[in-house]
């Protein structure tokens, strides 16, 4: 940690620099990531007492911890300013006037010093007192001046096991407050606290009902400024065990979210609703600028992970000949899939991926999100680890769940529906539709290969390194299923290859947990959008769920095939493929997520934007977060986003089938 004097902090604010450190002279962390009109302080988060303190003082460490407000500066860490006092507060009470800063004897009806402190041992304390208020000063004054009004949380947190009445999870405390000028930001943020969800408590954010907010970090800056609002606030310690000192993670780490969350939509309704800028987001109160650690955990991550490529290894390398084995003699068949070989060691692996400092990440929501990478990759390592063995159905079962009682209805009514015929158009062999999309990547200014390949099971496939789109040699396309394959495979999985690659996090060229869910959905999407859906391609979607379910329950590769053929109609080729599948690997339950991804994607966009779902290979559990970072310039807006807007009404049987599915 950088260590700075008092005139070189003052001097970097006078200049509007960012940068994070201790002050040399007193207990006091600033961190400036962007200078922004909210400020967020943690003045009892510490626990230091000098030396000579620690042997006049006649309480435990344990006992100091108590009245202090551990995890306080960890609840404010992912904002952009943030004042953290790292000295204890039974050294100077930086929430009292100096004078009194020091306890003289005893607090909390607690003896806190064998004798009263000297006045050299008092100077010294109030010292430190003195320059955290002049660097807090400097800040605000800053703040001030570039923007017109400020607003200051100041977190506390307080113990509720001695009290004999119902508290709240949440005390704001307006009795230095002009209610007449901040009652509606207090009544803002009130709003906002009681929106947090925390497991197994109960949340109610209350004014005044514990503590009224007569501290002095409020009362100071009244005295000294008239156009910054400080919300004393606190926090009642549901997070942690007031007796022990025990954290409960979870509740902790969702009280950092939840309070992200709610100091900038309180920071940004401030600024629109008070200093007239009318345009302020709740993304506009928080950096701009990426966490370090964060882009090294990411780094890590993709150097760790780049290699895990699910369909590369589950893919069948001899394809071709089971075709072959399995039409000579289907009853008699039983896969003898071969794949490529993992260069993967397992076990080493894991010990990377578990080691990565996830719980540095200051910013909740991004550290949520690393963390889900994480265990979503072990997961993923162990279907690869266990292609072509007994275990491998349920680890995809584990990593891609199985369709539900609502996706089996929905494929099943789509098969017995009355067929909707398709204007198909010319048919293509492979050459012809290669050429086809291969122009058309062209025209969209997409740097990739398209190629032709007789060893996938797929229609055609992109691979991201090096971007390639990859065509069937042994199918036939019609020219509906060419604009089709060219909307769901350039449109979409070779639009967000690409965007990944310019992205500042690379764990977007991965794939974020349930992106095949979100990038299925939204590639069927964008056939339907550009007018070339039709009810077959919507039945292949409804034979891949009820292939999965066949799978599952019969575990027989000859039984699913005729079930197929016999019950759902399919033609004996097609079944094949279908089949081969949903066997691949050893049972790979994937394909059930491309009817259920698609209905979850029309729903969506019709209530709010999906664009940046395209920055990279993203999920649509993040797209709250991902709109966040686009806002945050922390990630690239989609270059590559092909919008297909034909006429849906032209087609209104079709339509109205899908609207069925989706009720």
């Amino acid at each position: 940690m950088q260590t700075y004097s008092l005139e070189q902090m003052l001097g970097l604010i006078k200049r509007g620099e960012a940068f994070s450190g201790q002050l040399e002279s007193s207990g006091c962390f600033i961190k400036i990531e962007e200078y922004l009109p909210v400020v967020c302080t943690a003045i009892h988060a510490g626990h230091t007492l000098r030396n000579e303190l620690i042997k006049l003082g006649q309480l435990s460490a344990e006992e100091r911890y108590f009245e202090e407000d551990p995890y306080t500066d960890e609840v404010i860490a992912s904002q952009p300013i943030t004042l953290v006092g790292t000295d204890s507060r039974f050294e100077y009470d930086l929430n009292r006037p100096k004078s009194l800063s020091t306890y003289y004897k005893s607090a909390w009806l607690k003896q806190v010093w064998r004798k009263p402190l000297s006045a050299k041992q008092r100077a010294i304390s109030q010292a430190k007192h003195n320059d955290f208020y002049l660097l807090y000063e400097a800040l605000i004054s800053k703040l001030e001046s570039l923007f017109g009004m400020v607003i200051v949380f100041d977190l506390h947190s307080y113990n509720y096991k001695r009290i004999d009445k119902p508290v709240p999870v949440f005390n704001i405390g307006t009795a230095q407050i002009d209610m007449e000028r901040w009652a509606p930001v207090v009544k803002k943020f009130q709003s906002e606290l009681n929106q947090i969800t925390l497991p197994n408590i109960e949340v109610d954010a209350k004014i005044n009902a514990i503590f009224e907010g007569r501290g002095y970090l409020i009362a100071h800056t009244n005295a000294h400024f008239d156009r910054t609002l400080v919300l004393p606030t606190e926090i009642k310690k549901v997070f942690m065990d007031e007796l022990t000192g025990e954290v409960y993670p979870i509740v902790l780490d969702d009280l950092k979210l939840g309070l992200k969350n709610a100091f900038s939509a309180t920071s940004a309704y401030f600024q629109r609703k008070l200093n007239r800028r009318s345009k302020t987001r709740s993304a506009d109160m928080l950096s701009s600028a990426i966490e370090p650690t964060v882009l090294d955990i990411d780094a890590a991550l993709f150097r760790l992970a780049q290699k895990v490529d699910t369909l590369k290894y589950v893919n069948p390398t001899n394809l071709v000949a089971e075709r072959k084995r399995f039409f000579s003699a289907p009853s008699r068949y039983k896969p003898n899939f071969r794949y490529r070989q993992l260069p993967i060691d397992a076990n080493e692996f894991k010990y990377k991926l578990y080691r990565l400092p996830i719980d540095n990440i200051s910013d909740p929501a991004l550290k949520q999100m690393y963390s889900d990478i994480v265990n979503k990759l072990g997961e993923q390592v162990d279907l690869l680890t266990s292609v072509g063995q007994e275990g491998f159905v349920y680890n995809s079962l584990r990593y891609h769940g199985r369709p539900d009682t609502h996706a089996i209805n929905n494929a099943k009514f789509l098969l017995y529906a009355k067929e909707i015929a398709e204007v198909a158009g010319e048919q293509y062999d492979a050459k012809t539709a290669t050429e086809l999309m291969k122009r058309q990547a062209e025209q969209w200014d997409m740097q990739c290969k398209v190629s032709l390949s007789s060893s996938i099971v797929a229609r055609a496939m992109v691979s991201s390194m090096p971007p390639q789109l990859t065509v069937n040699s042994h199918a036939t396309f019609s020219h509906a299923e060419v604009q089709r394959l060219i909307q769901h495979e350039l449109g979409v999985h070779m639009a967000t290859t690409l965007n990944a690659k310019q992205q500042p996090l690379k764990v977007l060229r991965l794939g974020l947990p349930g992106a095949t869910y979100t990038q299925e959905g939204l590639a069927i999407l964008a056939e339907l959008k550009a007018g070339f859906m039709a009810h077959s391609r919507l039945n292949t979607l409804a034979c891949r769920v009820l292939a999965v379910e066949s799978m599952l329950k019969e575990q027989d590769f000859y039984l699913t095939h005729n079930y197929l053929v016999d019950e759902v109609g399919m033609e004996p080729g097609d079944a094949f493929v279908t089949t081969a599948r949903v066997y691949r690997g050893g049972g790979f339950t994937k394909d059930h997520l491309y009817l259920s991804g698609f209905l979850q994607m029309l729903q969506l966009s019709s209530s709010r934007s999906l664009t940046n779902l395209l920055v990279g290979k993203t999920s649509v559990q993040y797209l709250d977060l991902l709109d966040e970072l686009v806002q945050r310039n922390w990630l690239i807006a989609p270059k590559f986003n092909v919008t297909p807007t034909a006429n849906l009404e032209d087609n209104p049987s079709l339509n109205y089938l899908i609207e069925s599915l989706r009720s």
